[in-house]
């Protein structure tokens, strides 16, 4: 099987994950991928006193099964989307951020829930869900709100900082806006913000916006071209990118942005803008990293 055409979803038995299940079994049905649902735990014989209806078994039994039974409620989530989709689903021994970063390595999609509390021990959640997203190894989505099956009237939005390191993202953007067949909107914001009051009057605010216009066409270029049928809409706002990236994920299905990456000791961070929209957006969120 070509594991190329694989969406992985991590999977930790909440309603949040199985949220995103939904969320990617669409998703990899456009994309004629398999959907591969993976649960990690960190497995232990150690017996846990008082926890009531343990019985006889020790904690880490208890955790097995705790997991089979929330990859079956993910299989189920996913059939009900697509039951022809092809789903296979993997219980993994290991921590849930280095099990997805190795699974990300191989997919073409990495899903998760945004903040998953599963009675699992190793829920994908919170600081896991950021060191999933700022180290994946190919993009990933962080499934926000309460959203609906790809698709549909509303828009998706892809943040653009005027460099060739939003490229990646763009190319995502478009693929994505295209296969569901909605329109993009696409955003670049710029500051106009002088802490000494004297200097204002000396910068010419109108040229500024102007530049910034320029910006964001030269990145667009020849994407209309390649997305004949994506309706493209540019907006070049004042300000900071994560505030008019938050107000358009309010009216989106799925917001993109790009990442610049991080080493190893610095894997548990994300760009500021991309940090803002994981903990706030209203919708998906996906993160590019960039390529450059």
């Amino acid at each position: 099987m070509d594991a190329r055409g694989t969406v992985v979803v991590g999977v930790d038995g909440s309603a949040q994950s199985l949220r995103a299940v939904r969320w990617a079994a669409s998703e990899a049905r456009r994309r004629q991928a398999v959907l591969r649902l993976v649960t990690a735990f960190a497995w232990t014989d150690n017996w846990l006193v008082g926890l009531p209806g343990l019985g006889p078994e020790s904690y880490g039994e208890y955790l097995r099964s705790a997991a089979m039974r929330g990859l079956a409620a993910a299989a189920a989530a996913a059939a009900e989307i697509d039951p022809d989709l092809l789903v296979e689903q993997e219980l993994v021994l290991g921590f849930p951020g280095g099990v997805l970063h190795d699974e990300s390595k191989s997919a073409e999609l990495l899903v998760v829930g945004d903040s998953g509390r599963g009675r699992i021990a190793s829920a994908v959640a919170g600081s896991v869900t950021l060191s999933v997203a700022a180290k994946s190894a190919c993009p990933a989505v962080v499934v926000r709100g309460l959203p609906t099956s790809p698709g549909g009237p509303l828009p998706v939005v892809v943040g653009i900082d005027g460099t060739p390191l939003s490229e990646a993202a763009i190319a995502f953007a478009f693929d994505v806006a295209a296969g569901w067949r909605v329109p993009l909107v696409a955003v670049h914001t710029w500051l106009d913000e002088v802490n000494d009051p004297s200097l204002a009057s000396l910068v010419d605010w109108e040229s500024a916006a102007e530049q910034a216009e320029e910006l964001l066409a030269e990145r667009l270029a020849g994407w209309g071209e390649k997305y004949p049928d994506v309706p493209v809409r540019r907006l070049v706002a004042r300000g900071l990118a994560g505030h008019a990236l938050l107000d358009q994920a309010a009216k989106a299905q799925l917001v993109v942005v790009g990442s610049r990456g991080h080493g190893e000791i610095a894997g548990l961070l994300l760009d500021s803008v991309s940090n803002v929209l994981v903990h706030k957006a209203a919708c998906p969120v996906a993160i590019v990293k960039a390529t450059g």
